[in-house]
């Protein structure tokens, strides 16, 4: 375990990689600083740090660049993680039918109300360190979440600047002796917040920022007397941040959303009473009442009421779920027809709908292999770019006398071309947006890092039960031998009424959905390791396995062949004999999920390879292999999953492991990517490299087409920025463009990259 401490910020006014990138550099030179991650989207800052650490002053030197601070988490130890997680929702133990039958049903018990709170740190928020943002230093300030643009700062500096660019045209035309001295004036209006906030990021350790370059871009346009050129300069490079602030605040807003789909207030039950109180203020333990068409305003579990509940905020899930007394649900969920009082089982801080925003803030400040690389890039290529134009600038007119203006002139506009904004933003634009649309549809991916390694995987182990099936058994045949199958479902869920065992549950179920009222039982009683026996309506009734049964009564032949026949199939058979008298079988099996075929199918067509790891018996698991169409590894204890993923890796594959339970989480810590399919547990939230909420096998095959669409995208903004900037480099140092267009090679190209990386957002249906 390491002793780091790690503290998380809010930073308000970042709206651009620069922001990010100042910010970074400042505090990673302060004392016991050890590790800085800054997220423009999630407007974060995590630092991890030592005991000596000022945070402080670390506060105030972000302060000083122009930023507001909010101390989100207090120090706290810092827990190492593997590269890959073990992900499980809960574990299960094996559950025997009393019929004998050697079938073996894993029970996945529902973790999500017995949550650890106090492993919620993130909850307990530091109001200490509330300040306001310093006005008129920071100058990316200019994509505001509430209100319109215009009634920012950013925004009034920029109506000001171009309202002062306008007034020295109308002055240049009327008093030309003086046009000179009037665009100067309004350039300076545009220019001096601008060179303040270069001069405060260089003393931070920033001396090629944007601000830099803009700024001895202006004033070397001003020694040459390029004044008209040089205004409208600046006051296109103030209208290109407000357009990429408004751009990138789409993305950050798509994150807000998701917090906004939890309702301010909650009804409280208390003596009796029902009072109405703000969400936030909700204990664990409290009972609220949600009515009809409500959002629950918690996380909990329904004490009493039954209706369908609409989970697609959460899960993405469009088709109602109908829950009962028992059951759990999730904050943001909207109920349905009926009212419901539910206990709560999670604070404010700990509910669904906070941890996934929380995971894709901290996803945010994962950075992605290729956005680790740009970074290191452009630390290198922006000084070059200086070079380069110093360059164009003086060896022209000293080695062959060119004019001097011409190629100050040309140099200048280089400075303005060269600036790295849009290939910096290029990765963690596409991405970010990417981690917000994945979220949405209950696909949480833990950053940048996981998300490129989706799109390489060439293989895919799945568990079997849990992730290729419900999770459960279900009645699949009812085989009539001397009574109806009606009457067979009858008896047999008579004898098994109130009993909490899966294959008996599964055969109560199939008795509501065909609303059979049961009748009265007397004298019941459970037979160890052979079934159960009661007297139903004056009749000596017995329900278990095949072998149990003959020892009350002749099978015929015809018949066993029957049952084999289904235990072949994978299927547990239960019989019932009624009055010693052979009545009728009743055939139970996990069964896959409804999308399973089609989901192993979107990842073969994909070209993954699919293989199924279970510690389920062979006959069971090569039955729903045979059904799934996939290959099958059963018979399997955890280490042994953990050996064959290492195995696929051995042979080159690049692997994903995905499951749902504790004996899972050593293949999935062994594999490249770890997945877990589950319904917003803390353990899947919190220690998966990724997760599928509502649990479709689906989803694996979307992640991977995510992954790829994302790195699609991210390519296409490397070469947008890029190209654009080799165009009018090209053209500026023939003379074709000049200044103003150079600008708008930067500018322009960092609210294209923007805009594209936000078509990730209507990838999702």
């Amino acid at each position: 375990m390491s002793t780091d401490l790690q503290t998380r910020f809010r930073v308000g006014g970042m709206d651009c990689a620069s922001c990010a990138s100042k910010i970074d550099t400042a505090v990673r030179r302060m004392p016991g600083v050890e590790d800085v991650s800054v997220s423009v989207t999630a407007g974060t800052m995590n630092i991890r740090h030592d005991q000596t650490s000022d945070l402080d002053a670390i506060g105030k030197k972000v302060r000083g660049l122009g930023y507001s601070v909010e101390r989100l988490a207090g120090r706290q130890v810092d827990h190492p993680t593997s590269a890959n997680h073990g992900a499980a929702c809960c574990g299960g133990d094996a559950h025997h039918h009393a019929n004998g039958d050697s079938h073996t049903h894993s029970s996945r018990a529902n973790s999500h109300d017995a949550h650890d709170h106090d492993s919620h740190e993130h909850g307990k928020q530091d109001r200490g360190d509330r300040a306001a943002a310093i006005e008129g230093l920071h100058g990316h300030d200019h994509g505001p979440s509430d209100g319109p643009w215009w009634k920012s700062k950013k925004g009034r500096a920029t109506l000001l600047a171009g309202a002062a660019l306008v007034v020295a045209y109308v002055i240049g035309h009327l008093v030309p002796s003086i046009q000179l001295y009037a665009f100067a004036i309004a350039m300076l209006v545009g220019l001096v917040p601008i060179a303040r906030r270069a001069v405060m990021a260089a003393l931070a350790g920033t001396p090629f920022s944007i601000e830099m370059l803009m700024t001895i871009a202006a004033v070397g346009a001003l020694a040459i007397n390029a004044t008209e050129e040089a205004a409208a300069v600046v006051f296109l490079f103030l209208v290109g941040e407000l357009l990429e602030g408004v751009a990138a605040g789409k993305a950050r807003d798509s994150i807000k959303s998701l917090a906004a789909l939890v309702p301010k207030t909650a009804l409280l039950e208390e003596a009796g009473k029902t009072s109405e109180v703000p969400a936030q203020s909700l204990e664990i333990g409290s009972i609220i009442l949600v009515r009809p068409g409500d959002r629950i305003s918690a996380d909990g579990v329904i004490v009493s009421g039954e209706s369908a509940i609409n989970e697609a905020p959460v899960t993405g899930e469009s088709v109602p779920t109908q829950k009962s007394a028992g059951d759990s649900v999730f904050a943001g969920t909207v109920n349905g027809d009926a009212a419901l009082r539910v206990r709560v089982t999670a604070a404010a801080a700990d509910n669904t709908i906070a941890r996934v925003v929380k995971l894709v803030e901290e996803a945010q400040e994962s950075k992605a292999p290729t956005e680790r690389f740009i970074d290191r890039f452009s630390k290198y290529y922006t000084p070059g770019v200086v070079v380069v134009a110093a360059l164009v600038a003086l060896v022209p007119p000293l080695l062959w006398g060119a004019n001097w203006d011409e190629w100050i002139y040309k140099g200048l506009a280089i400075l303005l071309i060269g600036c790295p904004c849009a290939l910096v933003i290029s990765t963690p634009a596409a991405i970010a947006a990417s981690l917000s649309s994945g979220a949405r549809r209950g696909l949480l991916l833990k950053g940048g890092a996981v998300l490129e390694g989706l799109g390489r995987l060439t293989a895919v182990a799945l568990d079997k039960t849990g992730t290729l099936t419900e999770g459960k058994p279900k009645v699949t045949d009812i085989v009539s031998f001397g009574l109806p199958e009606p009457e067979t479902l009858r008896l047999a869920a008579a004898l098994e009424t109130g009993s909490s065992h899966p294959l008996a549950i599964a055969i109560l179920e199939r008795a509501t959905e065909n609303q059979i009222v049961l009748p009265a039982v007397s004298d019941a009683k459970a037979l160890g390791g052979k079934g159960v026996s009661a007297t139903v309506e004056g009749q000596s009734v017995f329900l278990g396995s095949a072998k149990a049964a003959l020892g009350l009564v002749d099978i015929p032949a015809a018949d066993q062949t029957a049952i084999s026949a289904l235990n072949d199939e994978g299927k547990t058979v239960s019989v019932l004999v009624v009055d010693g008298k052979l009545a009728g079988a009743i055939a139970m099996r996990d069964e896959p999920r409804a999308d399973a075929a089609d989901g192993l199918k979107a990842l073969k067509d994909a070209g993954v390879r699919v293989v199924m790891l279970t510690g389920d018996n062979a006959r069971t698991a090569s039955a729903i292999g045979k059904t799934l169409g996939i290959e099958v590894r059963a018979d399997l204890l955890p280490e042994d999953k953990q050996r064959i993923v290492g195995e696929l890796k051995q042979q080159g594959l690049v692997v994903g492991k995905v499951g749902d339970g504790i004996n899972d989480a050593p293949a999935l810590a062994a594999a490249d990517v770890g997945i877990a399919m589950g319904g917003g547990t803390d353990v899947a939230l919190e220690t998966a490299d990724a997760a599928i909420l509502h649990g479709r096998v689906g989803d694996v095959a979307r992640m991977i087409d995510l992954s790829k669409r994302t790195m699609r995208n991210i390519y296409q903004n490397i070469a947008i920025s890029l190209g654009l900037k080799a165009i009018f480099l090209v053209t500026t140092i023939i003379g074709v463009t000049g200044l103003w267009p150079a600008i708008l090679a930067d500018t322009g190209a960092t609210v294209l990259v923007t805009m594209n990386a936000l078509r990730l957002l209507r990838v999702a249906k």
